[in-house]
């Protein structure tokens, strides 16, 4: 795979080169859904061998399903969000943020208990942490496209393998503020 996404010797379309975000769009989506015109397929037809070994092709199916299922359940939970310490629309606090490779992850956290061991990772266990309780879906649907650059979300960033990132790709945020689709295609009703 190139970083453009195409062949070795395709151009970007639109001279914007394809996000590695894309790669974790095609892990959450399930497979005819990730498939398009330019990717290539995973798994062929009975006449040729598998381009994926069965195996590989269950574990990413089930790996597909888990997090499907985590993002449902963070989509139905209210989580806590710490405000930041600088100024969001209309002058409140805005939500704590980390920009990580040009993209940025809005911080939330799972409970008291969760926050705490952020606050403790950070060195700042002895500050104040004021926050505010969001609905997750409220998160994705309505805060990350009102942040105006590439955001997602973190839950739980100081827990290791227990947190989870919510990348801004389709099927998580809003397919107008995903990175990995076409800005033509949403504005013309196209693609998905």
């Amino acid at each position: 795979m190139s970083e453009h996404g195409g062949g070795a010797d395709e151009a970007p379309r639109n001279n914007v080169p394809r996000s590695r975000l894309h790669d974790y769009a095609e892990m959450t989506a399930p497979p005819e859904a990730a498939s398009s015109p330019e990717a290539e397929p995973t798994v062929r037809t009975e006449e040729a061998e598998p381009a994926v070994p069965a195996g590989e092709a269950e574990m990413a199916e089930a790996r597909r399903r888990e997090f499907a299922g985590l993002l449902g359940e963070f989509r139905r939970t209210p989580v806590l969000v710490p405000l930041g310490d600088g100024s969001g629309p209309d002058g409140q606090r805005g939500f704590l943020a980390a920009d990580f490779y040009g993209v940025r992850f809005i911080l939330a956290f799972s409970d008291e208990q969760a926050l705490a061991r952020y606050a403790m990772a950070r060195g700042e266990a002895s500050r104040e942490w004021r926050y505010q309780r969001v609905l997750g879906a409220r998160l994705l649907d309505a805060v990350v496209p009102a942040v105006g650059v590439p955001c997602g979300v973190a839950l739980d960033c100081a827990d290791g393998e227990d947190g989870v990132v919510f990348p801004p790709v389709c099927g998580i945020v809003p397919d107008a503020v995903a990175v990995d689709v076409d800005v033509e295609d949403v504005e013309t009703g196209g693609g998905q």
